[in-house]
């Protein structure tokens, strides 16, 4: 089944990928000895090279639909993280990160993509978003325990291996048609929908940066234990992963843009709620929220891509998933500055305001797609 076969490739990708992303900062400090600066460089080459091989591997996959590509850069990754235990030279480290390890950044758009063209049918989107959350639910916590019993090399290898099942998973899911005749041209229809990126680039860039703002906030304004920390993302993961599979359930009519813009609205409830809390209730209130919100617009989100560029499909995913590292990359830089001058409150009140400015955005982007296709 085609399905259940993709399911379990993004779950095996996604626990091997939550497995070492939840730690890689801490072997760059602790086993490479990088400076805080070194760190912030070896991320941004990350994102950098991310979205590089990400845009071109997408096009790519419009001309000439296949499984080859996101098969080959994950068996690189995973050839990659074999060495990188090895490896403390910060140029060699740099240079791995803007493309081996970046090379990694593409599977995630081109298994969607894959998703989209194999099955045929939007709403399995949801599916496939569902086995992502439930990865990153379980995978950080299977990596603690490898962590704390074989240490960083048997980190690397234990995801390296995961990273390899998942791609003979990938060989098993059924080869995709050619590619229609469209996808390879541009039309005003099928023009890069500038709002909306810069709409979802503001989502990630608010989830990423509240999220450095919420631990500190947490644990230093109200001084609650670290542990609490955990509590409150397993809430959102669970949250989630149940609102991500009951999307799926939704009636086929329901307006996939009025869906969205009920993620950006919750997504700013809840940095306002976690502004007013002065202890877990109201914390633990605000990540139900934040479940929802994340669940509607990374799924909805990619699907609404997806139509609005079909049939385009790897060009509209590959072009989500950049907006999503743009975030990360941007707000690496922003969520410092914010929190330094203005306080852990304020921070997160500055990302509900982001959220708010996203979803205007994107409801102005939807409506000129929808008056450009009343002209074509």
């Amino acid at each position: 089944m085609p399905l259940l076969t993709l399911v379990s490739a993004i779950l095996l990708f996604g626990i091997a990928d939550s497995m070492v992303n939840s730690y890689i900062i801490l072997f760059g400090a602790d086993v490479a000895g990088m400076s805080p600066l070194q760190l912030g460089v070896w991320t941004s080459a990350f994102a950098v090279g991310g979205i590089t091989i990400s845009w071109t591997l997408g096009r790519m996959f419009d001309r000439r639909p296949s499984r080859t590509y996101a098969i080959a850069v994950i068996v690189l990754g995973a050839a990659g993280y074999v060495v990188l235990p090895q490896v403390t030279s910060f140029p060699l480290l740099l240079l791995m990160a803007a493309t081996v390890f970046a090379s990694l950044s593409a599977a995630f758009p081109q298994l969607f993509a894959l998703g989209r063209v194999v099955l045929g049918e939007g709403r399995s989107t949801a599916y496939l978003r569902a086995s992502w959350s439930m990865a990153w639910a379980v995978g950080p916590l299977i990596g603690a325990l490898v962590l704390a019993r074989g240490g960083y090399p048997w980190l690397m290898w234990t995801a390296a291996g995961a990273y390899l099942i998942a791609a003979l998973t990938v060989l098993v899911v059924p080869r995709p048609g050619p590619a229609p005749v469209a996808a390879t041209t541009t039309s005003s229809a099928g023009a890069t929908p500038v709002l909306l990126t810069a709409s979802v680039t503001l989502f990630f860039t608010a989830m990423f940066a509240g999220g450095i703002a919420l631990a500190l906030f947490v644990t230093r304004g109200l001084n609650q234990p670290t542990e609490s920390m955990g509590v409150l993302f397993s809430v959102c993961a669970a949250v989630e992963v149940v609102a991500t599979l009951s999307l799926a359930a939704l009636p086929a009519r329901t307006s996939q843009l009025a869906l969205i813009l009920v993620g950006f609205g919750s997504f700013a409830a809840y940095h306002y709620l976690t502004v007013a809390a002065t202890g877990m209730p109201l914390l633990i209130a605000g990540q139900v929220l934040r479940g929802i919100a994340i669940a509607i617009v990374a799924t909805a989100g990619i699907r609404y891509f997806q139509d609005h560029l079909a049939p385009a499909t790897g060009r509209a995913t590959t072009l989500f998933a950049n907006a999503s590292t743009t975030g990360l990359l941007i707000s690496g830089i922003l969520s410092g500055v914010a929190v330094e001058q203005f306080g852990y409150r304020t921070t997160l009140v500055l990302c509900g305001t982001a959220a708010v400015v996203g979803g205007v955005l994107f409801a102005l982007g939807a409506r000129r797609r929808t008056e450009t296709l009343s002209h074509v």
